[in-house]
């Protein structure tokens, strides 16, 4: 499990943690800087799948043009914050990653240098520790470095990371910690793709495409299919018994939830958050979830009345199956309804005044705010800016203590 990711002179980051656990919760204002934490999780995704930096900043492609990766978000330059003071090779930017590795400690750290004269990226160096013994440090400009029982990798580059080119099986944090980068999934649900018919048998799309062939397929467990029925009826009035799923004469598989007096309501007239609902329900009690799942706004849609639902499933889920969730919300009721452990993996993104910089902290970190939380709860505080009042007096301290 990953227990924590510092950024440093990432996009508008200078030097922030992001704590996790195993339901994290990121909340702040719009272009504070939420969707960054998003592109750095990204950016570990593309290294846990091999590819290239040219690649993760700027997108791959398959065989026939099929785009397999899309880039991360802006224009290359603007992934490593730039100071105008420094010289362009200063340009760095850094990935500290700590996990828990079967009950241990362990840390995956690599740097990366931006070059602007010919908008080319590459590692500076890159290291991998278990406890207190490093598995392998390199610095791969100077080919430098300690490799272990890696002496015989060839052929080194400083655009490609080290972490999934070698394998050694006396060493199975190496599969554990790429594993856990390659496993990671974003969900953007998007109703409209979700109510479209799918082909049998297909996996569920990052915007929730071929959701209706999925449920077919989880349906096909009676257990299962109870199980998503009960759910849909705490979260909606509608009397959910079961799910069908007509074919039309292409072959493509429709859904239509059924209620008990046989009514029957198609995708189409369904809700966009019952739809979302559904696409969270199916990602989470699926077979072989992914190690980490990123939503984004994962309340949207879904009614305040309703919220705990939501966070009662994530919770349920995230324990029971040892998976690991993060999520973007804009939603005050949310940090009424999560439990205590989300609480303390719950995090504000912040812009403070005068700077484009952010800063990350830890709700449960802020004055009085777990009291507050106990005695009146935060939704209300969180709606009317709160958070971010109280943060930017905090920092304003810490700095004038400082000086």
């Amino acid at each position: 499990m990953i227990t924590s990711i510092r950024l440093i002179n990432f996009k508008n980051f200078v030097d922030e943690t992001l704590r996790l656990g195993p339901f994290t919760m990121i909340v702040g204002s719009n272009a504070s800087g939420k969707s960054n934490i998003r592109d750095a999780f990204r950016f570990l995704h593309g290294i846990g799948r091999g590819y290239t930096l040219a690649e993760i900043v700027g997108g791959k492609w398959g065989s026939g043009g099929q785009q397999e990766w899309q880039p991360i978000r802006g224009a290359a330059k603007e992934i490593a914050r730039l100071d105008s003071e420094s010289p362009v090779r200063d340009s760095i930017f850094s990935f500290d990653v700590n996990f828990r590795v079967y009950g241990r400690p362990a840390s995956y750290s690599i740097r990366i240098a931006f070059d602007s004269s010919d908008l080319r990226y590459e590692i500076v160096d890159e290291a991998l520790v278990d406890e207190s013994r490093e598995i392998y440090s390199l610095d791969l400009p100077s080919y430098d470095g300690y490799l272990g029982p890696f002496s015989s990798l060839e052929e080194w580059t400083p655009e490609i990371p080290v972490l999934t080119r070698i394998d050694h099986p006396q060493e199975p944090i190496l599969e554990s910690v790429s594993d856990a980068f390659a496993s990671m999934r974003f969900w953007d649900l998007s109703p409209e793709l979700m109510r479209r018919p799918a082909h049998p048998g297909t996996p569920l799309g990052d915007r929730g495409e071929n959701l209706p062939a999925v449920l077919e397929k989880l349906c096909a467990d009676r257990q299962l299919r109870s199980t998503l029925a009960s759910w849909l009826q705490e979260l909606t009035p509608m009397d959910v018994s079961g799910f069908e799923f007509p074919r039309d004469p292409s072959g493509l598989v429709h859904l239509m939830l059924c209620e008990r007096n046989g009514r029957g309501v198609s995708a189409d007239s369904a809700s966009d958050g019952t739809l979302r609902f559904l696409a969270m329900l199916a990602v989470l009690l699926g077979k072989d979830p992914p190690k980490l799942c990123f939503f984004e706004d994962i309340d949207t849609g879904i009614h305040p009345v309703r919220l705990h639902l939501l966070t009662e499933l994530i919770e349920r889920q995230t324990t029971e199956r040892n998976i690991q969730v993060v999520t973007t919300t804009h939603a005050p009721t949310m940090l009424t309804v999560i439990g205590d452990g989300t609480f303390a993996n719950t995090s504000v993104v912040s812009r403070l005044e005068d700077t484009s910089d952010a800063v990350i902290r830890p709700v449960d970190g802020i004055p009085e705010a777990s009291e507050l939380r106990r005695e009146q709860g935060l939704g209300r505080l969180h709606e009317s800016g709160w958070l971010e009042d109280a943060l930017f007096f905090t920092e304003r301290n810490d700095d004038e203590d400082e000086a």
